[in-house]
């Protein structure tokens, strides 16, 4: 399995702690955000990580100078337009087997939840598993669909951003991580595919999977039963919180 781990953001919200840092070199227990999800990435050889940067890219590819990066253009925007950098990348030519996306601002995600994915992905013979976690919570991320009549694994159907939701999808409990493995092929087809015609006229991820639905393809969500995996860092309280998280894990 080859691995794109998205890390161009800035961070906006976290300019009140000081020093101009692209958000994945913000630290969290002890370490740069991407460290930790350098971490989860393991399971991969480092030589087949590409990390896509952004926002003074420079500062990201001298902090990790062991691993593969490419730099995200300024002609799209969107992590659907992230992992098409990612996936323009030599390694990837010709390449036809898993590829693992991860987000460089959530580093909670576990390396033995990521294997217990693959080994979930493999064994459905479906063209994309994505991790979802079912929370009590009332939180604005995407909802995963799933067609109840249709036997599992590869019954989602649909992931629909919560702005989007109808008022019964918005009773939806189970929720998109924003993790993924897809096969290389038709993460390239699905990629070819999505479009940009949004409000931000950004190219979605989320929108593979509708293009791989369309097309016949199956798509699978493995759910964590750890609801922490799918916290991400936009503020400054969120990195706090996932301090101390990170912290009791190494405990």
């Amino acid at each position: 399995m080859k691995a794109i781990i998205m890390a161009a953001g800035k961070g906006t919200r976290l300019a009140s702690l000081g020093g101009d840092l692209p958000k994945v070199l913000r630290m969290a227990g002890g370490k740069p955000l991407l460290a930790h999800v350098l971490e989860t990435a393991s399971c991969c050889k480092k030589e087949d990580i590409v990390i896509v940067t952004g926002y003074l890219a420079e500062k990201v590819e001298e902090s990790f100078p062991d691993y593969t990066f490419v730099r995200q253009g300024e002609d799209a925007y969107g992590t659907g337009y992230a992992v098409m950098c990612g996936m323009s990348h030599p390694m990837f030519e010709g390449y036809d087997g898993e590829v693992l996306i991860l987000n460089g601002d959530m580093p909670l995600v576990r390396r033995e939840t990521v294997v217990r994915m693959l080994e979930r992905h493999r064994s459905s013979g479906c063209a994309c598993t994505l991790l979802s976690c079912v929370s009590r919570r009332e939180l604005p991320f995407g909802r995963v669909i799933r067609d109840k009549l249709k036997p599992e694994p590869g019954n989602v159907v649909a992931i629909v951003e919560d702005a989007d939701c109808t008022p019964q999808q918005k009773l939806v409990r189970e929720l998109n991580v924003g993790t993924y493995i897809f096969d290389a092929t038709k993460l390239r087809y699905a990629l070819a595919n999505i479009k940009n015609d949004n409000p931000k006229r950004e190219y979605y991820l989320t929108d593979t999977v509708s293009v791989l639905i369309s097309a016949g393809e199956r798509v699978d969500a493995y759910i964590t039963p750890d609801e922490t995996e799918m916290w991400g860092v936009n503020t400054p309280e969120d990195l706090q919180e996932i301090s101390a998280i990170l912290n009791s894990r190494s405990k």
